[in-house]
């Protein structure tokens, strides 16, 4: 609890028995009017006099239209009229109110902030000896060291020993992860396992735990459509209630001779159950609370206006590589023609060990023996078409179709080689005869078939665009069940489809997920981009809406359920305060409602839509 909380709960202890004090001595003894004021004033001021100064201080800001104004007209004028306890009691049940809401708020942000643990606090940086700096001080290329229990300060590739990190933190994943030499670690996660040393990969300013602080820091600047819709419902709606209850107080007694006392008395009953309090405070506590809801997933939501967009999604755009595939080639097949798959995987990690290219990388990779450099010589980079190398004195090729084509060699296929149509394939020739080949494949992320199945169980249309062949294309989409699958496009292509897709289905959301440079414009364009965040590039995280922080395809449609999770909760808010007010203001308008009813649509109503709208805050 806050300082302002426990002194705000301070003085409601202090007023209650003060009010209760006053109600007993009324009830025995036969006062005065000017002494029941005395006698009710210090409870009611005890609980009130901030809300009067608030009132005041905004009446000279030139603020004057908002519930502390409402709450001091209503309770001034409960006095005036002779309701002393009545206004006490309004002011204190409005008191707790607002303690309530301010714990709940409390609560939310503490969900969203718990991710401000991740900032590290310190670097522990080699420079001929172990140095303690700030993260923004170490460059990218230096090694950094990283013991059990401290907190990786950024990015980088491990050079030295082996050991468990706790991820939970970025991805609200609960299993730690193992990590061994050569593989990336991103800082915000905790090291909870053996010393390791680590080569920074990026500056502080750019590293995943800033990227990701940044998007917390800066999500409540968007609003939604219906967080700006009741802004503005409140502006209006503020005034045109006071200037109501005014002539609901002036109009009956000057022109139909009705009681004064009686008619004032309904005008402030009108004010108490006008104020908007439950809509303007627990809508944007819902969305608030959504937002914090999916980062405890390891989703990031930019602003409110994209848990709206969310929530209406019909049709959602997959990158291919990267999104719903890992991004990294593999082995998945070798095809031989007279050798066995050792021997013709040697052949070709041999021909394949001089060169960069992630394809001869993952050939190599797959080779399990010793690779000797000296069996190799007059190794030749065929741009566009392969390699060819002098392994054991023999010419070897090794590469596309259209190298075989070129040398006069006819690739032979055997039975299952139809599952080359799902990959590349790397065929392998001497200078007469055909060898064989081998499939490398792009292997298709263990979330995506659970990400696709469920947003079909959702109604959710799904496309696939890629840069890749029609026929990898269609064999990755068939084996997810994608619903439309484009292939073989250039990046501007992907933007082009988006838009024809915007133009066709105007009133439909479209929602576009990526992970590259290239997918940038595309994510701009979408109505909500997702951006996959721990191996996405700064670009696609720049351009996009949400962030998916462990690059899992199945966060999709958990952020989707949280997106229409919320706005149920929105709509729940909105049309259970507006029809509890109304329903009260005709009551009291026509004097059968009395000042506990009013402060029941008030208060009881916001406390009733806070602990709905924290409901939000919950992990799916």
């Amino acid at each position: 609890m806050t300082r302002k909380q426990k002194k705000n709960l301070i003085r409601i202890i202090i007023s209650v028995p003060l009010l209760i004090a006053a109600l007993v001595l009324r009830h025995v003894l036969r006062l005065p009017s000017w002494a029941e004021v005395l006698l009710f004033m210090p409870a009611y001021m005890t609980v009130g006099i901030d809300i009067l100064i608030k009132a005041f201080k905004n009446i000279i800001n030139g603020q004057v239209f908002d519930e502390n104004l409402l709450m001091s007209i209503a309770t001034i004028g409960a006095f005036a009229i002779g309701e002393y306890p009545e206004a006490a009691a309004v002011m204190l049940l409005y008191q707790i109110g607002e303690l309530f809401q301010s714990i709940a708020v409390g609560r939310s942000r503490r969900s969203i902030a718990a991710l401000m643990d991740i900032r590290p606090d310190h670097a522990n940086v080699l420079r001929g000896t172990e140095e303690c700096v700030s993260p923004d001080e170490v460059d990218i290329g230096e090694i950094i060291i990283i013991r059990s229990g401290e907190r990786i300060p950024l990015d980088g590739v491990i050079i030295e020993g082996s050991t468990t990190l706790d991820t939970a933190a970025l991805t609200g994943e609960s299993m730690p992860r193992e990590c061994g030499e050569g593989e990336n670690v991103i800082s915000g996660t905790v090291n909870i396992g053996s010393v390791i040393k680590v080569r920074t990969t990026s500056r502080y300013e750019n590293s995943t735990v800033a990227r990701i602080l940044e998007l917390v820091e800066n999500a409540s600047s968007k609003k939604a459509v219906t967080e700006n819709f009741i802004t503005k419902f409140a502006r209006f709606y503020t005034p045109t209630v006071v200037i109501s209850a005014m002539l609901l107080a002036v109009i009956p007694p000057l022109l139909f001779g009705a009681e004064w006392t009686e008619w004032i008395r309904r005008a402030l009953i009108f004010l108490i159950v006008s104020c908007p309090c439950a809509l303007v405070i627990s809508v944007p506590l819902t969305f608030f609370c959504g937002m914090g809801g999916a980062s405890k997933s390891g989703i990031l939501v930019k602003g409110s206006t994209f848990i709206e967009a969310l929530a209406h999604t019909e049709t959602i755009v997959f990158d291919k590589t990267g999104t719903l595939t890992s991004g990294s080639f593999n082995v998945s097949a070798v095809h031989t023609n007279g050798m066995t798959e050792a021997e013709l995987l040697d052949i070709a990690a041999l021909a394949e060990s001089f060169s960069n290219h992630p394809i001869a990388q993952s050939i190599v990779r797959a080779h399990s023996g010793h690779i000797s450099p000296e069996r190799v010589s007059d190794v030749k980079e065929l741009a566009g078409f392969g390699i060819s190398a002098l392994i054991d004195g023999s010419r070897i090729f090794a590469g596309s179709e259209k190298l075989m084509e070129s040398i006069g060699v006819i690739p032979i296929c055997h039975d299952g080689c139809a599952e080359c149509c799902s990959g590349t394939c790397v065929h392998i020739a001497s200078e007469s005869s055909y060898l064989g080949h081998i499939l490398i494949s792009d292997e298709i992320k263990r979330g995506s078939h659970e990400a696709i199945e469920r947003l079909r169980s959702m109604g959710i249309r799904t496309v696939m665009l890629t840069g890749d062949s029609q026929a990898v294309g269609t064999a990755v989409g068939s084996a997810l069940g994608i619903d439309d699958i484009h292939s073989e496009l250039l990046p501007n292509d992907k933007v082009d489809m988006v838009e024809s897709m915007l133009d066709t289905h105007e009133k439909r959301r479209l929602v576009f997920v990526g992970d590259g440079i290239n997918d940038a414009p595309a994510l701009g364009r979408a109505d909500v981009g997702i951006a996959m965040g721990a191996l996405g590039s700064d670009a696609a995280i720049e351009a996009a809406d949400v962030v998916l922080t462990d690059d899992d395809p199945a966060k999709i449609p958990t952020a989707v359920n949280i997106a229409k999770r919320t706005m149920r909760i929105v709509w729940q808010n909105i049309v259970f305060a507006l029809a509890i007010k109304l329903a009260v203001l005709v009551l009291g308008a026509l004097g059968y409602a009395d000042m506990w009813i009013s402060v029941f649509a008030d208060v009881g109503v916001s406390v009733l839509a806070i602990l709905n709208a924290v409901r939000a805050a919950r992990r799916i």
